[in-house]
């Protein structure tokens, strides 16, 4: 359920996995799949849509996989089924949900694209809505303000878009027109809703002077009206303090996420924002048919902070979470104990124009093993070979290409901990 990172991962995944001896549907809403890591670059006219998208069905296909853009209407929980757009009632063995966030613009008035004044990155149609308003921006520049509201969990692409704005601007020679805020829920620039990550604090505020723009953090977006919002700053102890009327000529905020309505909807299955509770196997305490990965699972915060803030969900920790899922459903239909476990390692690479900062944490959830920020071209360049090679993944039903093999195994990130097998019953 769902046909984006974690779904389409999932179902070639199970594919290779289990043979062709199991009938494998892909329910997802539309026909295309859109690489939604690259959005950014596809909101200042560096991708075009046809760069980052495919169609689904026309590369499922191929795999013995069917699949149904109609989405997912409803859930019957207790009667192991789906019930489509369309009105089909489709039964399921198992059951994985991958469908990612609903956007919750509706908490902060006046964000979003479609009801509100602000762009957004986190859909391929968010996306290309976000170019077309940078346009026509360009022809008449001004301040921007870019960031993440409160209770925001994915602050990576405000940064990278922040910092591809500022590159885009001074490649256009319109830098010096535009005067540039931050605005982030994080308390402190580099939180990361991670609490921080190596040196992120240090480095990633070294970032943004060095591009003249200015932040706010630990604080909440009040009201955004046409061309202007008010931001209010927070003390250590989460109380209100100085109110900010920041102008903005283009505007881009990161809304907070919950769970979508048909998987909010199931009794049982999810916290009170509507994400899928799991066990340490990606697996739902009380339906053991229904497992989970992406951002629709329920992280906690990694930390308490003044200004609501909540865990990022990586890419790669997605793909850990879909191989989980995968071994342990193999498992099972071999009668054999269903005990692997994900690494849920936090590994986000950010792309900055030129250069990039990779941040990384083993794992996400702290005590770690390993954590670290690093800034320079190499990020850049290795941004672009995982676009490369994902979208390669998606077209050609390839789970695990060289660059995750090699690349990540280098820097000793695995998807799977190395937990004793138990006996099977």
């Amino acid at each position: 359920m769902g046909a984006g990172l974690g779904g389409m991962s999932a179902a070639y995944e199970l594919r290779e996995t289990l043979g062709k001896g199991h009938q494998i549907t892909l329910v997802g809403q539309g026909e295309l799949f859109g690489f939604t890591p690259s959005n950014p670059w596809l909101a200042v006219g560096w991708r075009k849509p046809e760069d980052i998208t495919l169609k689904v069905a026309d590369h499922v296909g191929r795999h013995g996989v069917v699949f149904d853009g109609n989405g997912v209407e409803r859930i019957d929980a207790e009667g192991d089924a789906v019930i489509t757009g369309a009105g089909e009632r489709i039964p399921y063995d198992y059951l994985i949900v991958c469908t990612g966030p609903k956007l919750a613009f509706d908490e902060v008035l006046g964000t979003g694209p479609d009801a509100g004044h602000t762009q957004s990155v986190c859909t391929t149609a968010h996306a290309q809505h976000a170019w077309q308003a940078y346009q026509a921006f360009l022809e008449n520049p001004g301040p921007v303000v870019i960031g993440a509201v409160q209770g925001a969990s994915c602050f990576g692409p405000a940064y990278e878009f922040a910092m591809i704005v500022d590159a885009d601007l001074r490649k256009r020679k319109l830098r010096d027109k535009v005067p540039m805020t931050f605005v982030s829920s994080e308390p402190y620039v580099g939180h990361m809703g991670l609490g921080g990550v190596g040196d992120s604090k240090g480095l990633m505020e070294s970032e943004l002077r060095q591009r003249h723009i200015k932040w706010l953090v630990n604080s909440k977006v009040a009201e955004v009206r046409d061309g202007e919002m008010t931001v209010v700053e927070h003390d250590a102890g989460g109380q209100p303090g100085e109110a900010h009327a920041l102008p903005f000529r283009f505007a881009m905020l990161l809304p907070a996420f919950k769970g979508v309505d048909a998987v909010a909807a199931v009794e049982g299955l999810c916290n009170p924002r509507g994400f899928v509770i799991v066990d340490s196997h990606q697996r739902s305490p009380k339906y053991p048919k229904i497992f989970s990965a992406g951002v629709c699972v329920a992280i906690p915060p990694v930390e308490v902070t003044p200004v609501p803030t909540g865990a990022p969900k990586t890419g790669f920790m997605i793909e850990s979470m879909v191989t989980t899922i995968v071994r342990n459903i193999h498992a099972e239909l071999n009668g054999q104990t269903p005990d692997y476990e994900g690494t849920w390692n936090a590994v986000c690479l950010a792309d900055m124009g030129d250069t990039g900062a990779a941040f990384v944490a083993l794992p996400q959830i702290p005590p770690r093993n390993v954590t670290w920020t690093k800034v320079g071209k190499w990020v850049h360049l290795a941004k672009i070979g995982f676009e490369k090679y994902f979208l390669h993944k998606m077209r050609n039903g390839t789970s695990e290409p060289i660059y995750e093999k090699y690349i990540l195994g280098a820097l000793g990130i695995e998807r799977l901990k190395d937990v004793k097998r138990k006996p099977s019953a």
